[in-house]
């Protein structure tokens, strides 16, 4: 048995990748999670412990003896408060950098977000970039990633653009649609984090992928591979929230929020670095096609729901 590595959410999204690679490398993986109740697809090969964030001591314990711990935690809007706020989110993710400094973690790669800063009006940017500067801060081995977009079998923006072009007559893109993002596959992301956790040095990169679509492209390239032809419209901003409002009401979810449309419209998911990634998105779009946006994919759904595998 290798190194113990710890995960937060392996039964998750990006954590599970990152999980299954370094189960494959032969590490001992333990996952730090509020889901311990949902399908575990790793058996016994991964340790299940609570967050325990409320608990200090107990927190730093789960931690002890760890070589690398891997944070995917994060929350992605706001919502009914109570644990799913971003401030909750940041006040959770201080107490795990505290917790992992405390246990003497060897190193910390952490997910964060394209261009986040602590000037940014956007609370999701603001509260990322909180984050990066508390590990800097820590004393820790640190690696932070920044990714734009993820996608993958389980994502959920590239799947619910394909389930709406799937359904609707027309796709409303917010205003011009030429700003700009970068996705990147989450097994090259999870790749990336591996690197970067037996890296030495301090380091952050932008995970970004090998493609970069204005969002009008980015749309236009799923429709093609999934094989419907659909005019895409722009519409204001406003319109196009209260329409994916509309849509997140049906599906008893939120489907985007104003937040999310201003910091896609800010170029926020876009940035100038090398591709850390070499999946195209337009090429696993084409092999996914007969499943990619048959079924939306709900947030929300997910946070109900801690039992059930992510789909």
């Amino acid at each position: 048995m290798g190194e113990l590595h710890v995960v937060t959410g392996a039964f998750g999204y990006s954590g599970k990748y990152i999980a299954a690679r370094l189960i494959e490398r032969g590490e001992r993986v333990r996952t730090l999670t509020s889901s311990g109740h949902r399908a575990n697809p790793f058996g016994g090969r991964v340790e299940v412990h609570p967050f325990n964030f409320d608990d200090p001591a107990r927190l730093a314990e789960s931690l002890d003896g760890a070589r690398v711990l891997y944070n995917t935690y994060w929350i992605r809007f706001n919502y009914g408060g109570g644990p799913f706020t971003h401030a909750t989110a940041v006040r959770n993710t201080l107490a795990l950098v505290d917790a992992a400094r405390r246990a003497g973690v060897g190193r910390v790669v952490h997910t964060s977000i394209t261009n986040p800063s602590l000037d940014s009006p956007l609370e999701y940017f603001r509260g990322k970039a909180t984050l990066e500067r508390a590990l800097v801060d820590s004393g820790l081995s640190y690696a932070i990633l920044r990714p734009a977009v993820l996608f993958g079998r389980e994502d959920i923006l590239v799947n619910n653009i394909a389930w709406i072009l799937r359904r609707l007559p027309v796709f409303g893109v917010f205003g011009d649609g030429q700003y700009k993002l970068q996705p990147v596959h989450v097994e090259d992301f999870a790749q990336l984090a591996l690197a970067m956790g037996q890296a030495d040095g301090n380091a952050t990169v932008d995970a970004i992928g090998p493609e970069t679509f204005t969002y009008r492209g980015l749309v236009a390239a799923i429709a093609s591979a999934i094989g419907v032809r659909r005019p895409i419209v722009s519409v204001p901003p406003q319109v196009g929230y209260w329409v994916g409002r509309l849509l997140g009401g049906m599906m008893g979810d939120v489907t985007i929020t104003r937040e999310e449309i201003r910091g896609l419209m800010d170029g926020l998911l876009y940035t100038s670095s090398p591709p850390a990634g070499t999946t195209r998105l337009t090429e696993w779009a084409r092999a996914h096609a007969s499943t990619l946006g048959v079924r939306y994919a709900s947030e929300l759904g997910r946070r109900r729901d801690r039992e059930r595998a992510y789909l």
